[in-house]
C-alpha cells in the first residue's frame, strides 16, 4: 500500500483527478450504503429543486469524492512549495491576519469542502498552526498522515482531552488551530441542532475554545478547479453572538458556505449519526 501511495504521489494532479473520477463511480455503483446516504443527505439538504438538477448535483459530487481520494498522495508526498503553489487564488486571507494579528490565537474551521489538506499546508507554510485528528485504524496510513499533514510549522494532536488541552495552549501562543466544524463528536460533546433543517449532533468544542481563550473564529474552504489546475481558498470571519446556540450558529455559517460550492461537499459523510451512548433527537427533545 505504501509503494501505491508513493506511485501514485509521483503522478500528475491533472491524472490523479481523472483516476479519481473514475474511483468516485467505482464506489458508488459497487456500494449500496455509500450510494444510499448520499442519495439520501443531498435531497434532503434541498439545495436544488428539480429532479434534473439533482441528478447534475449528485453525478458532479460522485467524480469530486474521488478526486479528493485520489489527490492525497500527491497533497501528501509532493513537495511542500509545490503543494502550496498549486494555490492559485486565495481570497480573504487579510481576514486571517487581521484576526491573527489580535494576539489571542485563531480558531480556524476548515469543513469536508475540496481539498481541504491544503489549507493547514498552506497556513502552516506561513505561520504555526496545530490541529486535532483522529488515528485511522491502519498503522501504514497513520504514518503517511503525520509525514504529509506534519510539514511547515504544522503540529498534530490527538482528538482527546489532551489535544483539547494543546490546542489551548496552541491559542494562547497566538496560533491557528485547525477544527473541522462537521464532524461528528462523541457522548458528552455535542448537542443536536438543525443542519439542513434535519437534527444533527454537532460539537460544542469550538464554543468552549471560543470561552476560554477569546480567540476569534475564520472559516475557509478549498475549492478544486478543474483540469487538475490546482485549488482555490476562500477566507472569511465569523461573528459569534455567546448569548445564541455556538453549534447552531456554526451550522448555519456551514450551509451558507456549503450552498457555494455544493459539489465538492462531502455529501457521503454520516452526518446524522447517533453517536454511541448520544440519545436520538427526539429523545432528547422529550426530556
Amino acid at each position: 500500500m505504501v509503494g501505491l501511495f508513493e506511485f501514485l504521489a509521483r503522478l500528475p494532479l491533472l491524472v490523479l483527478h481523472w483516476l479519481g473520477t473514475l474511483l468516485g463511480w467505482v464506489t458508488y455503483l459497487s456500494s449500496r450504503k455509500y450510494a444510499a446516504r448520499l442519495q439520501e443527505n443531498l435531497r434532503n439538504a434541498r439545495i436544488v429543486q428539480s429532479g434534473n438538477e439533482l441528478r447534475k448535483l449528485q453525478h458532479a459530487n460522485i467524480r469530486e469524492a474521488g478526486k479528493g481520494i485520489l489527490e492525497l498522495p500527491w497533497v501528501w508526498r509532493r513537495p511542500l512549495g509545490k503543494v502550496v503553489a498549486s494555490v492559485k487564488e486565495c481570497h480573504g486571507w487579510d481576514y486571517a491576519e487581521a484576526a491573527h494579528a489580535k494576539g489571542k490565537g485563531v480558531i480556524l474551521l476548515t469543513p469536508h469542502i475540496g481539498c481541504f489538506e491544503v489549507i493547514s499546508l498552506y497556513i502552516a507554510a506561513r505561520l504555526p498552526m496545530t490541529s486535532m485528528y483522529r488515528a485511522p485504524r491502519w498503522k501504514f496510513l497513520d504514518t503517511l498522515m503525520h509525514q504529509g499533514r506534519e510539514r511547515g510549522q504544522m503540529k498534530l494532536v490527538a482528538a482527546d482531552f489532551g489535544g483539547v488541552r494543546q490546542m489551548l495552549k496552541a491559542l494562547k501562543r497566538g496560533e491557528f488551530i485547525g477544527v473541522l466544524p462537521d464532524q461528528v463528536p462523541g457522548n458528552g460533546e455535542g448537542e443536536w441542532v438543525s443542519f439542513f433543517g434535519r437534527p444533527a449532533y454537532t460539537m460544542t468544542l469550538i464554543g468552549r475554545l471560543m470561552a476560554s481563550s477569546g480567540a476569534p473564529v475564520v472559516m475557509c474552504y478549498s475549492v478544486r478547479l478543474a483540469n487538475g489546475a490546482g485549488y482555490i481558498l476562500h477566507f472569511s470571519p465569523l461573528d459569534m453572538d455567546a448569548s445564541r446556540s455556538i453549534p447552531l450558529q456554526i451550522n448555519s455559517a456551514l450551509e451558507a458556505v456549503i450552498r457555494n460550492c455544493p459539489e465538492q461537499y462531502l455529501w457521503s459523510y454520516n452526518r446524522y449519526k447517533v453517536p454511541r451512548g448520544v440519545l436520538p433527537p427526539d429523545a432528547d427533545k422529550g426530556q
